[in-house]
């Protein structure tokens, strides 16, 4: 292992290929969904360009999916309530970029495509890795592995999505959260997280028939802002491990 006077210790060859790998499944698994969201935006009324432009500048995947799915229910207020719910969803995106601009420590333009890339994957793996060297690389590499896959499978998504025709032949109008809760399903990993979920879909279904569309997701936040200022119960959270299940330093401890 070298070492890069500005950066510190520089990745083994080994190790610097088994993060790249984890860049590669992720972003795979995820680019994937791109598929779907082509195919739902064009079928919600946009066009390709608009398409294309919502997964370029936009990125991130729960808001889009939020935008497609209000523009696709119509009705008064749709943009307004579009924007409020996709702004609402990219929240925790900035909060994510408080975590990343420590570990990461870029500066000038690299700021830019820093923000654009910091997504609830390219963190995930990031703080997942003990080394600053393959945090940084597994932060960039997931966030380019995605972002890249993401925008092809849009393009797909959306060609296919205009050769289908009237998507209620086949369904597809149901499509949208359909894809919205698979992404959302595997981070409902506790008991807390998983109540918050169905006190919120329960909110939703209730203000749903007498609201217009995107307003009962914002209805529906208030549930995850309740439960965040209830006091927490059991211990202050999960330990954090690396690769191979050791225990290591908390990611908020190890950017300190």
């Amino acid at each position: 292992m070298t070492t890069n006077a500005v950066h510190g210790p520089r990745l083994a060859d080994q190790r610097r290929r088994e993060v790249i790998r984890q860049c590669l499944s992720v972003g795979i698994a995820t680019g994937a969904y791109g598929i779907s969201f082509g195919a739902l935006s064009v079928a919600a009324g946009l066009s390709l360009w608009q398409t294309i432009a919502l997964s370029a500048l936009l990125f991130s995947g729960a808001s889009q999916f939020a935008v497609v799915g209000i523009i696709a229910g119509g009705g008064a207020g749709a943009a307004a309530a579009a924007v409020a719910t996709s702004s609402l969803l990219g929240l925790r995106n900035g909060l994510y970029g408080l975590q990343m601009s420590r570990l990461l420590g870029v500066r000038g333009l690299r700021r830019v495509p820093a923000a654009q890339l910091t997504i609830d994957e390219s963190t995930a793996v990031a703080i997942a890795q003990p080394e600053p060297a393959a945090q940084r690389l597994g932060f960039w590499g997931t966030g380019l592995a995605v972002y890249v896959l993401w925008n092809l499978t849009t393009i797909l998504g959306a060609i296919v999505g205009n050769a289908l025709g009237d998507p209620k032949r086949f369904g597809l109008d149901a499509a949208a959260p359909a894809a919205f809760c698979a992404l959302l399903w595997p981070r409902l990993k506790t008991g807390d997280a998983r109540a918050v979920a169905a006190v919120a879909a329960v909110i939703a279904l209730v203000v749903a028939p007498h609201a217009p569309a995107g307003v009962p997701v914002l209805v529906a936040a208030l549930a995850a802002v309740v439960a965040g200022l209830l006091p927490s119960r059991g211990p202050q959270g999960p330990s954090w491990r690396n690769d191979v299940g050791n225990p290591t330093t908390p990611p908020d401890e190890a950017a300190a």
